[in-house]
């Protein structure tokens, strides 16, 4: 691991602990054993330094999920999208850090100030919803899924479900893999085509 990427992780890790504002300079360089200067000689200030962590973050889900997407044996779009929440689930657990700091509210503290930084949680919210969108319009296509909601609003009905179960993990509540079960037979049940009706 790069000095950078070293700094990066750290900061990550600090971040998502002590929070945006709590979360000094000095604290990452004495964590990672280098000088102050050798951080602003790669990020010019916090600021940028965050910015710089999120824009990583987004550029690793969709590399997590093109692997994820090579792999698959799904067959149908209800099956993509079953893998697709297991996936979500899987990649939370990898990143603890980077969602920890997903669901801090000091990020959306600096996207109120920051376009920057509200362009980039946005990209990664599209890119997380986006993971359930296009399963849910495969569905949608080979009639696994119900055509209504549209795939765009089921999928962030379906991702505000599984990002609150990603909570409860976060904040040490519930153990999210315990009721996935669970979560995929709320989604099947929300999102199943109508039966057709019988003719007289």
């Amino acid at each position: 691991m790069n000095k950078k990427a070293e700094i990066l992780a750290t900061a990550t890790h600090l971040l998502a602990m002590q929070g945006y504002s709590q979360t000094s300079m000095s604290t990452l360089a004495r964590l990672t054993g280098v000088a102050h200067g050798t951080i602003f000689y790669h990020f010019k200030n916090k600021e940028e330094l965050f910015l710089d962590i999120l824009k990583e973050f987004k550029t690793d889900i969709l590399r997590e999920y093109q692997g994820h997407r090579s792999t698959s044996t799904a067959r149908t779009g209800m099956e993509r999208l079953e893998n697709a929440v297991a996936f979500y689930l899987q990649l939370s657990a990898r990143m603890a850090d980077r969602f920890l700091l997903l669901h801090r509210h000091d990020a959306y503290e600096l996207a109120r100030v920051n376009p920057d930084c509200r362009r980039h949680l946005e990209a990664i919210y599209d890119c997380l919803t986006g993971l359930f969108e296009i399963a849910i319009a495969a569905g949608q296509a080979d009639g696994t899924l119900a055509a209504e909601p549209s795939a765009r609003k089921a999928a962030l009905l379906v991702f505000t479900m599984v990002d609150g179960l990603v909570r409860f993990n976060t904040y040490n509540i519930y153990d999210a893999n315990r009721l996935h079960g669970d979560l995929i037979a709320s989604i099947r049940r929300m999102l199943q085509p109508s039966a057709p009706s019988g003719g007289g």
